[in-house]
């Protein structure tokens, strides 16, 4: 075998090496080069079409649940209407802002340029409504109630109006059936805010830009309910927009209905009721000074008696939920905030605060018996009571002899409480207190539930006063350095008072206790917590949380979770001393001062129990005050400034009975027009595509006076005390 010398095989290997590692070196050159072109060269540009290959949302809102009364009525529902809308962040893009767009538009739907402008407007803190509270980025509402040659004109022109939309929208709708408006237990929509969304982002009912949001009322309590769940589909674009792809898609949830307590019939009795004695207060003169009532607010509240569940919740002033969707108009806005409007928007049957006058001297009765007073013992009635130097009268100044605490109640009289609190006052050490005071009738008060939320399911509830001592000394640091700026030398009578509360204003003094008893002085209370407490006397003593919501039930009916009354205490009463009580309150109805306003009533059919108030307010007319209670239903009713208890408050408590239970004038009863003669138990049924056969409601029709019997006829002329 020939050995080939490795001399000769070196070379050879050695170009071929080079060759190679030429070739190597050249790829990697090339790559780095491109490399090098890709990501610096023109990386941004590349980067900038990266970025435009995204994900795309297209968001389907969900339709909201309706607001149903307890047969199925809608009170709160949706409609399909043209809805024009704008898109902020398109018209950002034009030159001049969309201000070209705006006006053109403007032509098409017969509206003032600014005030399409002022529309689309964002809000602030200085700017005035109309504006666009919700987020910037969602399309705005122009109107609801674009013609179809409208939305043809903007559709068809595309190129005159860039981010203008015209779609077939669900709206919202509330349609006051029967005449029954229930705006303030209803409230209203508006859009979700970026805020909003911030702090809804963990929870698990978050937020989308398209979202509605409920702000006052039902709207609000319910409405992670009510709204469901927006759909979502996901595209996958590319920079000119194309789609390339579907990412994801969620279909929309509808929201649930609500099934309220309310019974739409009973809630337009009340409200023209309440309006309607609202009226005619004002035809009738004070006596005091001289000049008609103001009449300037009101409110009633019916209650199942059993459950505490709100059949009808009314308020006066009220206003129209409608003029909120779609964004309210300025001019709409002005009306609701201007003082002379008394603001519409309060729910005062459940946020209106004022001293109760007599329909509060259920407490200090049952207060009086837990300390140790007999009901049926006998206490003196006087026209007048004493303290030093101040004089405390009865009503009208009338006295009554000797009587027992149930016909202190019957016929209101005033001097039995003042001299019951006066006894306890002095018992407790008057103004040198002992170290731990009974209190009884301020902690009475408590145990009824005053100074404390009902549990309503309404937002804003207020809770009331009680001015026992804690709030007298609270009251006292918070106000005092104003008072002692007066000084010694202060010349008018308030400047005196103040300098008198800045020394001792934090002393629970005689006046303040017997003033107290009669609910009056500092005391204030809602119509829903009164209406709340006489229920539970009627019921056994229970204090149910006044619920309206009934139900939640699922768009397609198959899932219903019902809503049941929770208590929050019981009466601090015996059986026997609430059966008393019950005694004198139905004397008040059939021989008290009610009893002018119930002639004729079917009392050994339908028992009425009934206890009247009269409060005095300083610089302002007297407050009436209307409490009563069956078996079945319990009624409070309220006029701000409207005269007596019976003699404001009573016609229209009395008619509102009247069509419950089916009752004429005479106390003659027609079932066949009775509303409610008893509580609705059943919900009413929705169908698997969401409809609800829903009864008619026929508008209320007011009885006639010429309907009632002779002795009922005209303004009675009963004595004064019993218009209490």
């Amino acid at each position: 075998m020939t050995n080939i010398p490795e001399t000769g095989r070196t070379p050879r290997v050695q170009i071929r090496l080079v060759i190679i590692q030429v070739l190597v070196f050249s790829l990697l050159l090339t790559l780095g080069g491109r490399l090098w072109y890709l990501q610096i060269r023109n990386g941004t540009e590349y980067a900038d079409e990266a970025k435009n290959n995204h994900v795309q949302q297209v968001v389907q809102p969900a339709v909201r649940g309706s607001i149903l009364d307890d047969r199925g009525v809608p009170l709160a529902d949706n409609e399909t209407r043209l809805v024009v809308s704008a898109s902020r962040t398109e018209l950002s893009k034009i030159k001049d802002k969309g201000k070209g767009v705006l006006t053109r538009l403007a032509g098409v739907l017969d509206m003032k340029p600014q005030d399409v402008m002022d529309k689309v407007r964002l809000c602030d803190s200085k700017t005035p409504q109309p504006c666009w509270n919700g987020s910037p980025y969602q399309p705005i509402p122009v109107t609801l109630e674009a013609t179809t040659q409208q939305a043809l004109q903007i559709r068809e022109r595309p190129e005159d109006f860039p981010g203008i939309t015209a779609e077939p929208t669900a709206v919202r709708r509330y349609p006051a059936p029967g005449g029954a408006n229930t705006g303030q237990v209803l409230g209203y929509l508006s859009p979700v805010t970026d805020e909003e969304i911030q702090k809804a982002k963990n929870t698990n009912s978050p937020f989308l830009r398209s979202d509605q949001v409920g702000r006052f009322g039902l709207e609000r309590t319910y409405d992670k309910e009510l709204r469901g769940k927006s759909g979502v589909t996901r595209y996958e674009v590319d920079n000119l927009g194309r789609v390339i792809g579907e990412a994801k898609n969620d279909p929309a949830v509808p929201g649930a209905h609500i099934v309220t307590s309310i019974d739409a019939r009973v809630q337009a009795v009340a409200e023209y009721e309440l309006n309607n004695a609202m009226v005619q207060a004002r035809k009738e003169i004070d006596r005091n000074t001289g000049v008609p009532y103001k009449a300037d607010a009101g409110a009633i509240v019916v209650l199942e008696s059993k459950t505490g569940r709100v059949v009808a919740m009314a308020s006066n002033p009220t206003y129209d939920p409608n003029i909120w969707v779609g964004g309210i108009s300025g001019k709409d806005y002005a009306k609701l905030t201007a003082k002379e409007s008394n603001v519409p928007l309060m729910n005062r049957a459940i946020q209106g605060q004022a001293a109760p006058g007599s329909i509060f001297k259920v407490i200090p009765t049952t207060a009086a018996v837990n300390a140790g007073y007999k009901f049926d013992g006998s206490y003196p009635c006087p026209s007048s009571y004493s303290i030093g130097g101040q004089v405390f009268k009865n009503f009208e100044s009338q006295g009554h002899g000797s009587i027992t605490l149930g016909q202190a109640l019957e016929v209101s009289c005033d001097t039995v409480f003042y001299g019951l609190a006066h006894q306890q006052w002095l018992k407790d050490g008057g103004l040198k207190p002992v170290k731990q005071p009974g209190d009884i009738f301020f902690k009475t008060a408590h145990q009824f539930g005053l100074g404390a939320e009902t549990g309503v399911d309404l937002p804003g509830e207020e809770k009331g006063r009680v001015p026992d001592r804690q709030w007298k000394q609270r009251f006292w640091a918070a106000n005092k350095d104003e008072w002692c700026k007066t000084g010694k030398k202060g010349g008018t009578y308030v400047e005196l008072l103040n300098y008198e509360n800045c020394l001792e204003g934090n002393l629970l003094r005689a006046g303040d206790a017997v003033n107290y008893s009669i609910g009056q002085g500092d005391t204030l209370v809602t119509p829903i917590q009164m209406a709340t407490i006489y229920a539970a006397i009627s019921n056994g003593g229970t204090m149910w949380n006044p619920t309206i919501g009934k139900a939640v039930v699922s768009a397609d009916g198959k899932s219903v979770q019902e809503i049941q009354p929770k208590a929050h205490g019981k009466l601090p009463m015996d059986e026997k001393t609430r059966q008393q009580i019950g005694e004198a309150l139905e004397g008040v109805a059939t021989r008290g001062t009610a009893a002018w306003r119930f002639g004729g009533w079917p009392q050994k059919q339908i028992p009425m129990h009934a206890k009247t108030g009269t409060a005095e307010v300083y610089g302002k007319q007297t407050t009436s005050w209307f409490a009563t209670y069956t078996d079945d239903y319990t009624i409070v009713m309220t006029i701000s400034q409207g005269g007596t208890g019976s003699g404001a408050s009573g016609p229209a408590v009395r008619n509102v009975y009247n069509a419950i239970y089916g009752l004429d004038m005479a106390g003659k009863q027609d079932l066949s027009k009775a509303l409610l003669p008893k509580p609705q138990a059943q919900l009413p049924a929705i169908q698997p595509d969401g409809s609800i056969d829903a009864p008619e409601i026929k508008p209320y029709v007011p009885p006639s006076p010429e309907d009632a019997p002779p002795a009922l006829a005209g303004p009675p002329a009963p004595p004064v005390a019993k218009q209490d």
